[in-house]
C-alpha cells in the first residue's frame, strides 16, 4: 500500500513539474516574441496624428465611445494599453507654448525650430524629414490629413517652409517631391485663380501637373473607393474638410475611408515598405473654437481610423502602429461647477454625468456652423434662431449674449469669435471648460504597437521622436 501511495505521489510530482516546465517554456518563448517584438524594424511604419490632441482628449474619446457608442476606444483600449507608452514635451525654439508647424518639424527632423516655420531650423536651413528619409531608403510614402494638405503638420513632416503660410510654393514643393499619396483639403493652392476656389497667383493648374505624372485625381469619395493606380492625389475641400458632425459623407470621406485608400494604394507594389502620415487635423480645430461637440464627434472619426490601421496591421505584421499628436489645444476640461452665481454652496453645484453628455451630443452642428449662420453682425433675432436651432436646451445668459452681439470677447484668451463665446454657453451647462483658444504645454502622449515600438518609451523631448523614427526607418 506504501509503495502504490509512494508511486501515486510521484506520478502527481512529475505532472506537476512537467506543467511547470511546460509554462516556463512558454513564459520564455512569450519572453522571446515580446523582445523581438520590441526590437525588429518595422517594413512599414502609420503614424497617426491628432493635432492638438493630448491625454485630455484622448481620455475624453475613450470615456464618450463607452458612454454613448458602447464600444471600445483603440487609441486607449489597444495602442496605450497593449503597446508601449510615452510622453513628448513640446516647446519650440522661440517660446513655451509650440505652434503645430515649429512642433510637427522637431517631430519630423529632431530640430527644434521658431513657430510658424516648417522643416527648416530657425535660420532657415532645410533638414531632412521624415517623409525624405522614407524616400531615401525606397519606402513609399503618403500624406493624408483632413487639414489643406499644404498646413504645417503634413508640410513639416515632408518638405521645407520658412514659412508655414507659403501655401503655393508648399504645393510646388509636393508636386517636385511626388509624395505616392496625398489626400485632404487645400484644392485652392492647386487651382489658378478663377477656377473653382483657385487661388494661385501664377495661372498652373498643379492638379492637372499631378495627373500627368500619373497620379489618379480624385475630389470625390466614390472616386477615391474606386481609384487603383499605383499614386494617387485627392483633394476634396478647397479649404479644411469638414468637422465630423458637419460631414456630407457624398461630398468628404471620413478618416477611416481615407486610411483605407491610402493604405490600399501605398501596400500595392512596395517591395520596401512604405511610411504614412495621416492627420485628423479638427481635433485642433475644435479645440481653437472651444467646440465639445464637434470635438467628441472628431476624436471617434479618428479612432476608425486608428482601427483600420490596426486591422491592416493584423494583415499585415511587420508594421509599426504610432499614434501621437503635436500638442494640446485649448486646455479642456470637464469639470464640476456652479449651476449659477446664485449661491456658492455645494447645494448650487453640479457634477457632470450622462445627462450632461446627452445635452452636449443634441447640439446640431458645429461651433463654425453657428458662426456661419450669425454672419459677421448678427441682429438679435437671428442670434435667438440659431440657439433654439442649433442648441436645443440650452439658455444664452445675458452676458454672453450682449458679447456676441457687440463682437466683443469675454477675456484675452479666447480669440475665436463667438465660438469662443458659444463654447462657454455649452461649458455653464455640461461643465465643458476651456483654458484658452490658443495651444498649452501640456505634454503631448505618444503611444507605439508593433515591431520597434519601444523606442517611444518614456518622458522624451520631441526632437527625441524624430530621432527614433529615424533610426527605424534606416533600419537601426
Amino acid at each position: 500500500m506504501k509503495r502504490n501511495a509512494h508511486r501515486a505521489a510521484f506520478a502527481v510530482l512529475a505532472v506537476v513539474a512537467l506543467a511547470l516546465l511546460g509554462a516556463c517554456s512558454h513564459s520564455m518563448h512569450a519572453q522571446r516574441h515580446h523582445d523581438a517584438h520590441h526590437a525588429a524594424v518595422p517594413k512599414n511604419i502609420i503614424i497617426l496624428f491628432g493635432d492638438g490632441a493630448a491625454s485630455t482628449q484622448w481620455e475624453l474619446g475613450r470615456y464618450t465611445s463607452r458612454e454613448l457608442r458602447n464600444r471600445p476606444f483603440a487609441v486607449t483600449d489597444v495602442v496605450l494599453k497593449q503597446g508601449t507608452l510615452g510622453l513628448l514635451t513640446t516647446y519650440s525654439a522661440d517660446s513655451a507654448v509650440t505652434d503645430s508647424a515649429a512642433a510637427a518639424t522637431a517631430m519630423s527632423t529632431g530640430y527644434k525650430t521658431n513657430n510658424d516655420m516648417a522643416g527648416v531650423t530657425p535660420d532657415g536651413k532645410p533638414v531632412r524629414t521624415v517623409m525624405e528619409a522614407a524616400k531615401a531608403r525606397g519606402k513609399r510614402v503618403g500624406l493624408v490629413t483632413t487639414a489643406t494638405v499644404h498646413d504645417a503638420s503634413p508640410t513639416a513632416f515632408s518638405v521645407h517652409a520658412k514659412s508655414r503660410r507659403e501655401s503655393q510654393a508648399i504645393v510646388d514643393q509636393f508636386l517636385a517631391f511626388e509624395p505616392d499619396v496625398l489626400m485632404g483639403g487645400g484644392r485652392d493652392y492647386f487651382l489658378p485663380k478663377g477656377k473653382g476656389g483657385g487661388m494661385r497667383s501664377d495661372g498652373l493648374d498643379v492638379m492637372a501637373a499631378f495627373g500627368a505624372k500619373g497620379y489618379d485625381v480624385v475630389q470625390a469619395p466614390s472616386a477615391l473607393a474606386a481609384a487603383a493606380g499605383p499614386r494617387l492625389l485627392a483633394l476634396f475641400a478647397d479649404d479644411d474638410m469638414d468637422h465630423e458632425i458637419d460631414r456630407d459623407p457624398a461630398r468628404e470621406p471620413s478618416p477611416a475611408e481615407m486610411a483605407t485608400a491610402a493604405l490600399r494604394v501605398l501596400s500595392a507594389n512596395s517591395p520596401n515598405g512604405f511610411v504614412l502620415f495621416l492627420e485628423n487635423e479638427n481635433i485642433d480645430t475644435s479645440g481653437h473654437r472651444n467646440d465639445a461637440a464637434a470635438l467628441v464627434r472628431d476624436l471617434w472619426a479618428f479612432d476608425d481610423a486608428v482601427q483600420v490601421a490596426l486591422e491592416f496591421q493584423r494583415r499585415v505584421p511587420d508594421t509599426l502602429i504610432i499614434v501621437t499628436g503635436d500638442h494640446e489645444t485649448g486646455g479642456l476640461s470637464w469639470t464640476y461647477a456652479q449651476k449659477d452665481l446664485s449661491s456658492m454652496s455645494s447645494s448650487n453645484r453640479f457634477y457632470p454625468g450622462r445627462a450632461h453628455l446627452d445635452l452636449l451630443m443634441a447640439i446640431r452642428g458645429s461651433l463654425e456652423k453657428a458662426s456661419d449662420a450669425l454672419g459677421k453682425k448678427p441682429t438679435a433675432e437671428v442670434l435667438d434662431a440659431v440657439i433654439a436651432k442649433q442648441f436645443p436646451g440650452y439658455v444664452l445668459d445675458a452676458d454672453l449674449r450682449a458679447l456676441i452681439l457687440s463682437g466683443k470677447t469675454i477675456e484675452r484668451n479666447v480669440s475665436y469669435l463667438p465660438h469662443g463665446l458659444l463654447g462657454r454657453m455649452v461649458a455653464r451647462q455640461t461643465g465643458f471648460y476651456w483654458g484658452t483658444s490658443g495651444h498649452t504645454t501640456e505634454p503631448a502622449v505618444v503611444g507605439a504597437i508593433g515591431p520597434g515600438e519601444s523606442a517611444f518609451r518614456g518622458y522624451m523631448d520631441n526632437t527625441d521622436f524624430s530621432r527614433a523614427l529615424h533610426r527605424l526607418i534606416d533600419g537601426r
